[in-house]
């Protein structure tokens, strides 16, 4: 096999897991990133008051993510040391739920974190393991494409249980409201977690920022050129342009509405662009606090936050940094997220870091704080709702392919989809290129 010269616009997860395999198959690639940094969406944030990086976005994986751990040990990123691993684990903050999965094979440990769960009534737990058998019999698929909200309704499950399980969950893995959010995508995570293995299930909170998992190590053995902002992508039968430099061919790793912007005036793009421009998309805001006080130890390094929409405290995750990244404890650390919520657009930068902080100390125990950081991603993710039409990664040229989350996956805008995108436009791109 010739090598062949190949641009992969983008140095997110979707664009490295395209890069290493298309280098790895024996090809002269080069990354045009228009940061000077590579991650993408999941990236750090360099803040000098606090004792560590921060990131852009918070993330929990899942030990499922085979093909995330899979590139990182072929990296020589431990999994074992970046990441803090523990079973499932939904412990509420101020103690009124705990949902723990002991060491038991699937699915027998998450019916037994079911049944076992505080903070639940009797008619709540038969309810959630109903629910569950039903989905593992069904090969968790859901009939027809329906939202969350429809298929908790269909199973009959109490408003309480929905609160307290499911719609924490379906934020968590969807980003999207259980009355928007896709039942397919949202079984197909359940099954992937609770069907898999035991430790298929387990939580995977980041020891480290997230550049440091693996995309820092990715962009060591890549030709990378940073400040590059891509404009034109001419494909013909025999090579690439971009921006005027000719490549065999080219993974187009940016999110959709920069792909559409690269190719609206190709002929022939015109359904490749209508599937681009239809998805709709969801913030995330993530606000770090550094404590002026010691404080006591929380009782997990992850808890979940109690919601309050009418007083906006819309927090829903709180990560203890000072545990996670081994920081001094003298000035503790901590991150609230808030995922898909109307008020993240509506209240003003400095009520919604009031609402989170008020939302926090409601439920634990803080001292002053000394420093904060307010991130919100307008664009965080693609809202995962029923019947969305997402792209393959080939496109109607065939010396050009897509990667991303938002590709046909399987997955919701999760960092495992964003790998398995790339990893697949690599692959078809091996076999156009014989």
């Amino acid at each position: 096999m010739n090598p062949q010269r190949i641009a992969v616009v983008g140095a997110g997860w979707a664009g490295l897991a395209a890069a290493i395999d298309l280098q790895d198959a024996g090809h002269e690639v080069t990354v045009l990133e228009l940061r000077h940094h590579p991650g993408g969406r999941a990236r750090q944030l360099p803040r000098a008051k606090f004792q560590a990086p921060i990131d852009n976005g918070q993330h929990i994986l899942l030990g499922a993510y085979r093909h995330t751990l899979g590139l990182m040990q072929r990296l020589g990123c431990s999994p074992q040391e970046k990441f803090w691993r523990m079973p499932l684990t939904l412990r509420q903050a101020d103690g009124s739920f705990h949902l723990h999965t002991p060491h038991l094979p699937s699915p027998w440990h998450a019916l037994w974190g079911l049944a076992t769960a505080r903070g639940l009534a009797l008619a709540e737990k038969t309810a959630a393991l109903r629910f569950v058998r039903h989905l593992k019999a069904r090969r968790w698929l859901p009939e027809g494409e329906i939202t969350v909200a429809e298929l908790l309704h269909q199973h009959r499950q109490p408003h309480s249980l929905v609160l307290k399980l499911w719609h924490p969950l379906c934020l968590a893995a969807l980003n999207t409201p259980i009355e928007r959010a896709s039942a397919v995508l949202f079984c197909r995570v359940l099954g992937d977690s609770l069907d898999a293995g035991r430790q298929a299930s387990d939580m995977l909170l980041p020891r480290t920022h997230l550049g440091a998992l693996w995309p820092e190590a990715a962009a060591s053995k890549l030709n990378m050129q940073y400040g590059r902002q891509v404009r034109s992508v001419l494909p013909s039968d025999n090579d690439v342009q971009v921006d005027g430099a000719t490549f065999d061919a080219v993974v187009l790793a940016v999110p959709p509405y920069m792909v559409s912007r690269m190719l609206a005036r190709l002929t022939g793009s015109t359904p490749l662009i209508q599937q681009l421009t239809q998805f709709q998309y969801a913030p995330i805001a993530t606000l770090t606090l550094q404590l002026a006080a010691p404080m006591a130890a929380l009782p997990s390094p992850v808890l979940m936050l109690q919601e309050d929409r009418e007083r906006d405290l819309v927090g829903h995750w709180l990560f203890d940094r000072t545990r996670l990244f081994k920081l001094k404890p003298e000035r503790p650390e901590l991150t609230i997220v808030s995922s898909q919520n109307e008020a993240i657009g509506r209240l003003s930068r400095s009520e919604l870091v009031q609402r989170l902080h008020t939302q926090a100390a409601e439920q634990v125990a803080l001292p002053p704080v000394a420093e904060a950081e307010l991130i919100i991603e307008k664009r965080a993710t693609f809202e995962s709702t029923p019947g969305l039409t997402r792209p393959q990664c080939q496109t109607p040229w065939p010396r050009v392919v897509l990667a991303g989350d938002y590709t046909d996956t399987g997955y919701p805008a999760v960092l495992e989809g964003a790998v398995i995108s790339g990893q697949n436009a690599a692959a078809t791109l091996l076999k156009t290129l014989g």
